[in-house]
């Protein structure tokens, strides 16, 4: 058995996501041609995020794995694989791992970045959220501190087909906004997160900055307590500006 683990970064907006999935262009499934084309032999690939369509990562993590034990070095195989991958995909790192390493189960953090644009950008729209109308950024980063901590975010989820049993129940270790030039940034951290979760938790930001919603209101959805009727759904922020920023591991 050889285990290969792999940080790779990739711009989702062509994307149908990062699994595999029928008659469709996904990460996972050009990391795998790109493998088993040069390996020759099949491979076992998992990532640690399943990030969703025009989702972007700045250091996704993976694993592949192969039964037999393909002479190669790990710098060739990184460059190799870069060689055959498409130009919106990246091996940025790639080592040898023990063979029981698992890019997702052993994962003990993850950390999603969300850029917002406050102007129109030329070169950047692909990655980011442009909302025109003036934003308080205060009223969103004081909202964004009751995020911190246990809480149930069935407020914020859309059922997933794949885990429908799934607890809503997630614990946040940080988030907070800040501002560079042009652009607002949401950053939050968790061991997990549910699905479309930080693209809604974004979107009713938008809403507290947009003063549509008090920071109060705010904190009652994550307290999943709302003193009034707020369609969470409709306000998912767009994919564009979604990155998986990190995985975090105990070693």
């Amino acid at each position: 058995m050889k285990n290969w683990k792999l940080t790779l970064e990739y711009d989702g907006t062509k994307f149908s996501g990062w699994q595999e999935q029928p008659n469709a262009r996904t990460i996972q499934g050009v990391l795998r041609r790109a493998a088993e084309e040069y390996l020759g032999v099949a491979v076992e690939i998992q990532g640690a995020g399943r990030t969703d369509a025009g989702v972007h990562a700045l250091a996704q993590v993976a694993h592949i794995k192969v039964r037999s034990t393909p002479r190669c070095h790990a710098e060739e195989f990184r460059r190799e694989l870069n060689d055959r991958l498409p130009a919106d995909v990246s091996v940025l790192t790639l080592a040898e791992a023990p063979a029981k390493f698992h890019a997702r189960h052993e994962a003990v953090g993850r950390v999603y970045q969300y850029q917002i644009s406050t102007r129109k950008t030329a070169f950047a729209k692909r990655q980011v959220w442009w909302v025109k109308p003036r934003l308080d950024v205060e009223a969103m980063a004081t909202a964004a501190e009751c995020l911190a901590g246990r809480h149930d975010f069935v407020q914020f989820r859309q059922l997933d087909p794949l885990r429908p049993d799934e607890s809503t129940i997630v614990v946040v270790d940080s988030a907070a906004i800040a501002t560079d030039g042009h652009l607002v940034l949401f950053r939050i951290e968790a061991s997990h997160f549910l699905w479309k979760m930080v693209r809604r938790v974004v979107g009713m930001l938008v809403k507290v900055g947009l003063r549509e919603i008090t920071p109060e209101d705010f904190r009652s959805l994550v307290e999943n307590k709302p003193k009034r009727k707020m369609e969470v759904a409709a306000c998912t922020a767009p994919a564009s500006g979604l990155f998986l920023a990190e995985v975090k591991y105990r070693s």
